[in-house]
Parts: C-alpha cells; structure tokens; sequence
C-alpha cells in the first residue's frame, strides 16, 4: 500500500467540541452555548462547558499526538473565544490559548491545520442575523483577518467552513442542530448564499495578509454514492450521477456546496430542486465564491449503495439484513474512500484531503485498564486499504485526518457518542489512548504500509 512520502497522516477535532472553558477568560456566547440551555434539545441536556478540558489540558493532548507519531492535526477556532462580540475588539486571554497551543504544535512536529468555522458562531452576531445578514460575510472576513494577523506566522494550512450541509441544513432548515431554525426555502439559500460568500471572502483575506505562503482548503460533507457493481460501467455512472445530485427540499447534498466554489456557479438542478432563480445573484459575487483554493477537503463517513435501473438511472439499493454500522447507526462502506475522492477528483480536478473520518463505537474501559476497540481497527483499515486504492489509481489525495483524536461532545447527541481513538472519563478527564490508536500509531510510522498485512477491502 502506498501513499505519497508527504503525506498528511492526521487527527482532527473541533473547539466546542473539546475546548470547555466555556465561561471562561473573557469568551463569547456561541449558538451552540445557547442550543445548550434549551431543555431537551441535546441528550441528556448535555453541554460544552467543560467538554474535554482541552483548553487546561492541551500540552498533554499534544504530548498524547506526539507520542502517537502524528504528523499533522486539524484544529478550529472558537470564533466567540477570539471576538466574544463576533467583531470589533479582540480578547487578548482567548487568543493567547491558540498561540500557545500552535507553539506548542510546533514544538513537537506536528502541522497544524487550522479550521476557521467549526459551528460555533457567535450569539451576538447571530442576534443581528446570523448568516442571513447581508454583512455576515464581511464580518467573517474581519474574524479571518484578526485569526490571519495573530497565527500566520506558524500556520500555513487553513480550511475555511466545516460542513455547511449541518450547520445550514440542520441548523437553520431543520432544528436539530445550532441555532435550531427552521427557516423558509427562501431564506436557507440566502443564508447559504452568504456562507459561499464568506468562503471567498475568508480566502481572498487569507491571501492578502498571511505572512507565509498558503494552503487554502474548505471542508465540506463528501455526499456519495459507489456502485454496487464495481465492473459494471453502468453502475459506476449510476453511481457518479446519484453522487452529483440534489434531492428536492434537501441541503445534505455535495454538489450545491462545491460547484460554486470549484466551477463558479450554482448547479442547475438547485432549480428544480429548490426552485432557486436567483437573477439577482451577481457575477460579481460568484467572482468571490469561486476563489480558488488550493485543495478540497471531504468528511467522508459512508455513502448510499447504488445500481442502475433499466433506464440507466440511479436505484439506490436496501441493504442485507444484519449489515454492519456504527454506533451512529450509520452504514460502514469502505469503498466510500475509492468512489468519493475519485469522483471529486475527476469533476473539480483538485487536490484531495480527507479532512474527517472514523466511526463511534460503545467504547469502554476493560478490566486490564485499556480499551480495545476492534471494530475501530477494522474499520480504519478498510477505509484507508480504499483511500490508498484511489492513490494508486491516479487521484491526487494528500492527507487523511481521523475523526477524532478524542472522545468529546457529539453535538445533539451529547456525550453519548465515542469517536475518538482517545478515551475520556468525563469524570475524571482522564486520557486513556484506545487500541486503535496503538494501531493508528503503525499506519503512520509505515506511512500505510501495514495495511498490506490483509489482502480484503
């Protein structure tokens, strides 16, 4: 198995997911502080404020990367933390935190990818309108200046927005996530309009003031489909077709995310689909959403299996009873890693980084004082023997970054969901690295060459 000698073999996380310090040293309220305190509307009326503690406990975090051989880790920025107001005067104790933790980074080897947007927009902007104000791009382009100025002289990877199907899609069109709108049609594209918008503005930002060279990403959901058929044409293009498409009155797609980014404009099926006509949508406007980035970052957890009808057209397949899935309930589907960068790769011609993916597990802590985690294992290497195929195959992928390095708030679902290869006792703060993350540490020191020890997908 081989992968490029620079690859970016790495670990990611998310601020409000780890950090904690919630409260603390001068931050802001974020949407996702405030979803919190809505009885019922996380498990259990979990919270963020303590979380993983990271923001106390990140030099052991970073010493735990270190010792696993981590090249690389893709963090955020909790946007409240630096500018509680969303703009305007920044807070000194905040963004002393992330100078601290990219030094430390530094210190030990390990490439920091920073996240701008992980979810955690601030209240007080959100109050004014959130991503449906017309300024909300300007004002996230002054964010990404104040992050540019203090980090850029140690950080050279950035990615611009994390999943804008979520936060748009289940945050402002359906309730589940922050800040739990369920907006009009017509009000969802203007908000996702303005998020495409402070993507290029937070790129053009990146480019004019960043004191080193750059490597500019975004990081939407790789939506997909793979073909059941691996040798039947047919079912490849059925399977390419269905991984291009847009369900009526759905944002989890990846075309209406990426085309106008990476082609310049919106699909033509958003208006079939969401009957988008738009006229008054500028060339100007497109001109700054289409800046371009230097690579596409995919989260890539499964796909939809697929075949094609008598007519050629996508069938989307049932699965076998028993099928195997994670404790998300969510499928496992390995060859999502081969079929998601080729068919990104072949429709945007653009570098590839898987910048999520791994699997919840009902992790415990066993009576030797470790936890083994198998399935874990098992499903890491599948995943990775298929990204390693797609290498091989010709697509330009250059890094892959597993969520998450550790245990931490899994959003609506609370503390309920174990991600990470690192085990937290929540009581305790405890760290206890998972077996995977043994494993995980062999894969890197091999750059995947352990993945040949099995001959299966």
């Amino acid at each position: 198995m081989t992968f490029p000698e620079m690859f970016h073999w790495g670990v990611a996380t998310a601020a409000y997911q780890i950090e904690g310090a919630a409260n603390l040293d001068g931050k802001g309220l974020s949407v996702w502080d405030m979803m919190c305190r809505r009885p019922g509307a996380v498990f259990e009326n979990h919270n963020g404020e303590v979380a993983c503690d990271h923001y106390h406990r990140f030099r052991e975090d970073v010493a735990i990367m270190k010792e696993l051989g981590v090249k690389a880790y893709r963090l955020s920025i909790s946007w409240p933390r630096v500018l509680p107001e969303g703009i305007g005067k920044v807070n000194d104790k905040g963004m002393a935190f992330y100078h601290q933790l990219i030094d430390s980074l530094r210190e030990n080897d390990i490439e920091p990818f920073v996240t701008l947007f992980h979810w955690d927009y601030p209240q007080t902007l959100f109050q004014r309108g959130g991503w449906l104000n017309p300024d909300s791009s300007n004002w996230f382009a002054e964010y990404t200046r104040v992050v540019i100025d203090a980090l850029s002289d140690r950080v050279n990877h950035w990615i611009t927005l994390n999943e804008p199907q979520c936060f748009i899609g289940l945050g402002h069109y359906r309730t589940e996530h922050a800040p739990g709108l369920s907006l009009t049609l017509p009000d969802v594209l203007k908000a996702a309009h303005h998020v495409l918008l402070s993507h290029g503005k937070a790129v053009q930002t990146i480019r004019q003031y960043s004191k080193q060279p750059t490597n500019i990403g975004y990081a939407p959901v790789g939506d997909l489909a793979v073909p059941d058929d691996e040798t039947a044409a047919a079912d490849v293009d059925a399977a390419r077709e269905e991984t291009f498409s847009i369900k009526p009155g759905s944002f989890f797609n990846s075309v209406f995310w990426m085309d106008p980014i990476l082609l310049g404009h919106y699909p033509e099926q958003s208006r079939e689909s969401y009957g988008l006509v738009r006229d008054d949508i500028s060339d100007a406007d497109m001109a700054i959403i289409r800046e371009p980035i230097d690579f596409l970052g995919v989260n890539i957890y499964n796909a939809r299996r697929v075949t094609a009808d008598q007519k050629g057209k996508p069938q989307i397949l049932s699965r076998p009873a028993g099928y195997w899935q994670t404790a998300m309930d969510w499928p496992v589907e390995p060859t999502a890693l081969y079929w998601g960068p080729k068919f990104f790769h072949e429709r945007y011609n653009i570098p590839i980084i898987i910048t999520e993916n791994g699997m919840a597990n009902q992790d415990c802590v066993s009576a030797d004082g470790r936890v083994h985690d198998p399935q874990r294992i098992e499903f890491l290497r599948r995943y990775l023997r298929q990204l390693g195929r797609a290498y091989a195959d010709g697509v330009k992928v250059q890094g892959y970054f597993i969520w998450s390095l550790l245990d931490n708030f899994e959003w609506a679902y609370g503390y309920s969901k174990r991600f990470g290869i690192v085990y937290i006792d929540y009581a305790t703060q405890q760290r206890i690295c998972k077996d995977s993350a043994y494993w995980y540490k062999q894969v890197i020191a091999t750059n995947g060459a352990i993945l040949d020890n099995s001959t299966d997908g």
